[in-house]
């Protein structure tokens, strides 16, 4: 097998047709078909099935995909590390975050980051699946838990807690609630509990359910809860990092709260010398000390 036929082949499989692979190697179809073909007389095994919708990859064929994806990804790896220069930061750095941080804290903030490095082109990644950062599905992660993969450089960046919020316009209309039992005449705004989200948000979403609502307001992110909040619905379960840009938030039964939740920066090792990698790290740092100091004079002034 020569790099050259396993390249084609990784292109078609990936694209599941002739046509759009050779469309994005700059090859005719009938050269790619070629190139298959010699592959599977190499291997002595059909690669794919062909029917009119495309192409399907044999058992043998998944099986080469699988390396050739590992393969891909490794030399995105090196490819990045060569390109990334001592003087310059530029490319592509993919982030993946919780879509409630990535949107509500990190995103806001990148603002800072592009003044710095202009050339830089981030990927942010908003989803709560734990993608797979030493095969190279996303450069950067910030977690809400302690990272377990192996071979990962990791640093604890703060700990937040979820707590509820409201506006002053609800409150003066609905009341303040003095006791956590004066929640069953609000209407709660929560994230739906079958969403996939930091466990100790949705235990303290379920334990102020337990009052039976007349009327509440289920979303499945905590943007939507910041939104139903920031638009007087009603009392919110959010994230105290929110506390932040938003200061006109009003806590509520400031007693009910939920566990820490720890938040980490994580990397693979073989991207400690990108930098790409560290001028984001170091951004994320100086954001988090700015934050520190924020609520540090916010409880000192309270």
């Amino acid at each position: 097998m020569d790099w050259d036929k396993l390249r084609i082949f990784h292109a078609v499989a990936d694209a599941g047709s002739l046509t759009h692979a050779g469309d994005a190697l700059h090859l005719s179809q009938s050269a790619v078909s070629r190139q298959i073909r010699a592959l599977e007389d190499v291997l002595g095994t059909t690669l794919f099935h062909r029917h009119a919708r495309g192409l399907i990859l044999t058992e043998q064929g998944e099986l080469l995909f699988d390396a050739t994806s590992s393969m891909a990804k490794k030399l995105d790896s090196a490819s990045a590390r060569i390109r990334d220069s001592e003087e310059e930061v530029l490319g592509e750095l993919r982030v993946t975050t919780p879509t409630g941080f990535g949107t509500l804290w990190l995103a806001p903030r990148l603002i800072k980051l592009y003044e710095k490095y202009p050339d830089l082109k981030i990927n942010l990644m908003l989803e709560e699946r734990v993608l797979d950062l030493p095969m190279r599905e996303a450069d950067v992660a910030i977690r809400m838990k302690e990272p377990a993969q192996a071979d990962l450089i990791r640093k604890r960046l703060l700990n937040i807690r979820m707590r509820l919020y409201a506006t002053p316009q609800y409150l003066e209309q609905a009341g303040m609630p003095q006791k956590i039992e004066d929640l069953a005449h609000h209407r709660m705004i929560c994230q739906t509990p079958s969403t996939p989200q930091v466990q100790a948000g949705a235990q303290l979403g379920q334990q102020v359910l337990t009052y039976d609502q007349a009327s509440t307001l289920m979303v499945n992110n905590y943007f939507g809860v910041l939104q139903g909040v920031l638009n007087h619905i009603g009392i919110g379960v959010l994230p105290d990092y929110l506390t932040a840009d938003f200061p006109n938030l009003q806590l509520v039964l400031p007693e009910l709260e939920s566990v820490e939740v720890p938040v980490f920066l994580a990397y693979p090792e073989e991207l400690r010398s990108s930098r790409r990698v560290t001028v984001f790290r170091d951004f994320i740092q100086e954001e988090i000390l700015a934050y520190r100091r924020q609520k540090s004079t916010e409880t000192t002034e309270g």
